[in-house]
């Protein structure tokens, strides 16, 4: 680097944000590793996303059943759940299964070997970064991603979508909306100023990122879901257990008093449904995008 670089603030600003996102990058690893055992037995609304977003997939004739052996890309697979509504919408496709941590992806690769018998595809597994596929560009007919993208960048996560998707591919994708855990920001506002949630973006940022990628927003359907449980901290644990806990600055570090946590619990009292159970909402948005046949000038 030469000293005209050094000198100059906004590229010292540039590499601070560098810094900072790679850091980010790490701890989102290092949490979904962390979660990974015990992630398929906490993951009961996950589960039900995939499934929505399966059925939206197939409600919008968008998932259009590519070749035998053309290759989809699980974005962020976790411990492979979603390997089976890919099958549904693309049978005897290619799958290229990718995520972040490396722990999650061999949990991937262990469903899919157990069910060998009863599948098809060919899997490959590829330890990678969403916003940094290693994949060649127009190689993929689909890129699927359930609960995967709330992590990402929405601009350079859709970015490598485009790039990677071939003319006509078509990405289906569930994230989350602002509303995402909206009860458990309520409840800790009472006690205290930090971050408890992740940034959470509108769906209108996620279609004006698609469509500056280059991708055409083909249908986009959004609806709250809930995970519910008996208490507050069995829904805390459920959440620190699929590693939804939140990885931004401005987080609180030190562990709540009783005091706290009594505070904590009337205030998330206030939440209970008529049911007897305690809410956790997520804010799902579902998204169906294609790349165009022919390139925009």
């Amino acid at each position: 680097m030469d000293k005209a670089s050094r000198d100059d603030p906004a590229a010292a600003d540039d590499r601070v944000r560098l810094s900072a996102h790679r850091v980010r990058r790490h701890r989102i690893r290092r949490a979904f590793d962390q979660a990974a055992d015990g992630y398929d037995a906490a993951a009961e609304i996950q589960r039900a996303i995939c499934q929505a977003l399966q059925v939206f997939g197939r409600e919008t004739a968008t998932a259009t059943t590519p070749r035998p052996n053309a290759r989809v890309l699980d974005a962020g697979c976790g411990t492979g759940f979603g390997q089976a509504a890919i099958e549904l919408l693309c049978p005897g496709a290619s799958l290229l299964a990718l995520d972040l941590a490396p722990a999650m992806l061999e949990r991937a690769r262990s469903r899919h070997g157990a069910q060998a018998a009863s599948r098809t595809p060919t899997l490959m597994p590829v330890c990678a970064d969403l916003e940094h596929l290693p994949l060649a560009d127009a190689c993929l007919a689909m890129v699927w991603s359930s609960l995967a993208m709330q992590w990402c960048d929405p601009a350079r996560a859709l970015a490598e979508c485009a790039r990677v998707l071939t003319p006509g591919g078509v990405a289906l994708i569930a994230t989350l909306g602002p509303a995402t855990l909206q009860e458990l920001r309520d409840a800790f506002a009472s006690i205290d100023d930090a971050r408890h949630t992740i940034e959470f973006h509108p769906a209108s940022r996620w279609v004006q990122d698609a469509t500056t990628a280059g991708l055409a927003v083909e249908a986009l359907d959004t609806r709250p879901m809930h995970a519910c449980a008996e208490d507050l901290r069995s829904l805390l644990r459920d959440i620190k257990a699929i590693g939804a806990a939140t990885v931004d600055h401005g987080r609180r570090r030190e562990a709540l008093g009783r005091a706290a946590w009594m505070q904590l619990q009337a205030q998330y009292e206030r939440h209970r449904r008529s049911d007897g159970l305690l809410p956790a909402t997520y804010d799902v948005i579902l998204l169906a995008l294609r790349k165009p046949l022919i390139a925009n000038p």
